[in-house]
């Protein structure tokens, strides 16, 4: 029986598992109790990443990596292909924990981020479609305007140059994103497009080549120290890795260390030339606006429009669940997004639509981190910003395991812990309300021209 018969499901998670080239045959479960030296659950981006730059530095290693369901079933498969330089926690954030010469160290570190996962993909051969062709974000009214026009300023105060990021008039961000009403725009070049599925599951390829064993289909149901319960068996380690982003709620006594947040997609048919000159993105540029609830979009290398945005809810209990990969609300809302931003879409087939899960902590702060006595390494908390930072996470939890010197240990969102969210109905209500105010000032600045006062005392309020 063909892979694609066999394992259909996989292939239904989103237009990127939906791949020709790519198989789902899951690879075989843990055979038994199994003792290595480092063991790393989750086979997303993180434990991936881990795993290629611990291998690359010692290849030595025993390493295995324990997947629930399949290597790229989860965000790393199937979000919106954005490789970029975004860290969630600003500046002013960073520097309030750390100083300020931290906070631009940081940002520093995931500029170069997007480099060296182009230069890995190179050097390793994989086909991911990989083209950094920046992210222009464009502002559609005068609130936005006046939002870009700040957030460039602030780069600048922060000592960062047009190479980092520059505004733009209407006509220079126009000629990028062919949108309709943009008054002007911000673009960076640190980003890149890429096909999410096809980059996890070829760097799971490299890293096999490399000697590191994946076991799919073998879900962790414990940590402890330098040990690992999984149904299969137990595995022991010298080291655990956790890599679990927006599953981490599942893990025994995590449920409020991470807010699933779900975040849906659609993608048009591959579109015509004609409609490409109008819309634009030639260099295959990443797009969004300077709206609150965010929005992301790129222009796929089989020339279609792969798109998404937040505004599904959370659920009670940071439960997740196949069915809230599907919200008919949001799709509707987005393909509607699509067709403001782009009227000549109208008349398009959108040939698939999907969602999934990532993980937010409590004070919108991703971090990493390794106890030497525990034996326990982490990294999360991207908020959706995870293609990029997963691979610093990756170089940087392998170095402090095989305790190799580098900058890159010395950054401010190492060794911290995020507080944990507040217990249910406060979690539900709370986060459900940001939702919702975001929604609404979105609104009222489409209308009204003028800065949403309400959306600004709640980013305030998270401490941006």
């Amino acid at each position: 029986m063909s892979t694609e018969a066999s394992h259909p499901a996989y292939r239904r998670l989103s237009l990127w598992h939906d791949h020709p080239s790519l198989s789902w045959e899951p690879r075989p479960s843990l055979p038994s109790s199994t003792d290595v030296d480092v063991a790393i659950v989750g086979g997303g981006y993180t434990g991936l990443w881990t795993a290629y730059y611990l291998a690359q530095a010692d290849p030595s290693l025993r390493i295995a990596v324990m997947e629930a369901e399949v290597v790229g079933f989860g965000a790393s498969g199937r979000n919106g292909g954005w490789c970029s330089a975004i860290f969630p926690a600003t500046l002013n954030k960073i520097a309030g924990s750390s100083s300020p010469d931290a906070a631009r160290r940081m940002q520093h570190a995931m500029n170069a981020t997007v480099t060296e996962i182009g230069r890995v993909i190179a050097t390793e051969g994989i086909d991911c479609d990989f083209a950094q062709g920046g992210y222009v974000s464009a502002a559609r009214n005068e609130a936005q305007w006046i939002r870009a026009q700040r957030e460039v300023q602030g780069w600048r105060d922060w000592g960062f140059g047009t190479d980092h990021m520059r505004l733009l008039s209407a006509e220079e961000a126009t000629a990028q994103v062919g949108a309709t009403r943009v008054y002007g725009g911000t673009f960076t070049p640190h980003c890149a497009a890429v096909h999410p599925a096809k980059l996890v599951r070829g760097l799971a390829q490299v890293i096999e080549a490399a000697g590191v064993k994946i076991y799919d289909r073998t879900r962790v149901e414990g940590i402890g120290q330098r040990r690992l319960v999984t149904a299969h068996g137990e595995v022991r380690a010298k080291v655990v890795v956790r890599a679990t982003e927006g599953y981490t709620s599942l893990l025994p006594g995590m449920r409020r260390d991470m807010v699933p947040m779900y975040s849906l997609m659609v993608a048009t048919e591959p579109l015509p030339e004609e409609v490409w000159d109008q819309i634009g993105l030639r260099s295959r540029q990443t797009f969004s606006d300077k709206r609150h609830l965010r929005i992301y979009g790129q222009r796929t290398a089989d020339g279609r429009l792969a798109f998404g945005g937040r505004g599904a809810p959370y659920h009670f209990g940071s439960r997740v669940m196949p069915e809230f990969d599907l919200d008919d609300r949001v799709h509707t809302m987005l393909r509607g997004i699509l067709a403001d931003l782009f009227p000549m879409l109208t008349g398009t087939t959108f040939t698939h639509r999907w969602g999934g899960n990532l993980g937010i902590p409590r004070d919108w702060y991703p971090s990493a981190g390794y106890d030497r006595e525990s034996g326990i390494a982490y990294a999360g908390g991207y908020v959706g910003d995870g293609v990029a930072t997963a691979n610093l996470a990756g170089r940087t939890l392998a170095n402090l395991i095989t305790e190799t010197p580098s900058e890159l240990t010395d950054l401010p969102w190492l060794f911290r812990h995020s507080p944990k969210w507040e217990p249910e109905p406060l979690r539900w209500l709370g986060v459900n309300a940001g939702t919702l105010i975001f929604a609404m000032a979105d609104r009222t600045e489409a209308r009204s021209g003028k800065p949403s006062r309400m959306a600004s005392s709640f980013w305030r309020m998270l401490g941006h």
